[in-house]
């Protein structure tokens, strides 16, 4: 649990660093993390014993996880502000819940109430009122985001054991995969004239970025996946918000509601304490 709640105060900070870059456009600010992400594990990279069918696998799985799902959470934006496309990353821990019964075959109740107690006390921090024309589509995109996101944990959780290899042997091919995906997508669009005239800052935030928030982020997400049960992963889907949230108002010094933060992070808590009462495990 310490290693996603590491990785869950990493995307906090991650937030209103992507807004600095943001004018580089969406496509290639996604390329390029998972281009610096794919850099950093390589030299890590161990497909020894590993059969082509599983070596494929991985590299879906990153295609999935981290390419398909920025290609659709990207794409939400031409019709929801930043806000919503927040608000609309709670419903992630429901389908971690819900993809991993239905691979297992068997239905949890427990796991389903503290995903859907994590799901609350984010809104709780994060409402801020919908009622705009046209949010379907963002909010559908959203969803095929959240999904991707969802899926490729479960799946990832449930192949790396059999694998007999290490978290760091098999980054570097989800990270293969995660950039095929967004390089396709990025080719087409990048905005020369602007990244040639990039500033040492916005350098140094597409590095933190792309090593930190992305590299070592999803590493230790996807590890601390491995090692815990899918109550406490549901849960944490969505812990990054309330800290970035915090982080908005302690670090960026934007406006917080600091009551809504503190009812909203109050549910999460008890999120997690019904599942510490469940006795789960890996």
């Amino acid at each position: 649990m310490s290693l996603l709640l590491i990785v869950s105060i990493l995307w906090a900070l991650s937030f209103g660093l992507t807004a600095q870059v943001s004018g580089l456009g969406a496509p290639f600010v996604t390329a390029a993390r998972t281009l610096l992400a794919a850099l950093v594990f390589l030299p890590f990279l161990d497909v020894k014993g590993l059969s082509r069918g599983q070596v494929l696998a991985f590299a879906g799985i990153g295609a999935l996880q981290f390419g398909l799902m920025y290609l659709l959470y990207i794409a939400s934006f031409r019709w929801l502000q930043s806000s919503e496309v927040a608000l609309f990353t709670i419903f992630t821990p429901l389908f971690v819940t819900l993809t991993a019964d239905l691979l297992r075959g068997r239905f949890s109740w427990l796991f389903l109430l503290t995903a859907a107690l994590a799901v609350l006390g984010t809104g709780i921090c994060v409402w801020s009122g919908l009622g705009r024309k046209g949010i379907l589509a963002g909010f559908l995109l959203m969803q095929g985001a959240n999904l991707c996101f969802a899926l490729g944990q479960v799946l990832y959780r449930r192949l790396a054991p059999a694998s007999g290899k290490r978290d760091r042997d098999l980054m570097g091919l989800l990270y293969l995969g995660a950039s095929a995906v967004a390089v396709a997508m990025a080719a087409p669009t990048i905005p020369w004239a602007k990244v040639a005239a990039m500033d040492s800052r916005q350098v140094a935030v597409l590095v933190y970025l792309g090593v930190v928030a992305s590299g070592l982020g999803f590493f230790l997400f996807n590890a601390g996946a491995r090692r815990t049960d899918i109550g406490t992963l549901a849960v944490f889907n969505n812990m990054k918000i309330p800290l970035a949230i915090l982080a908005s108002g302690l670090v960026f010094r934007e406006a917080v509601d600091w009551p809504r933060l503190a009812a909203g992070g109050a549910v999460i808590a008890c999120a997690l304490g019904l599942n510490g009462l469940s006795g789960a495990r890996p």
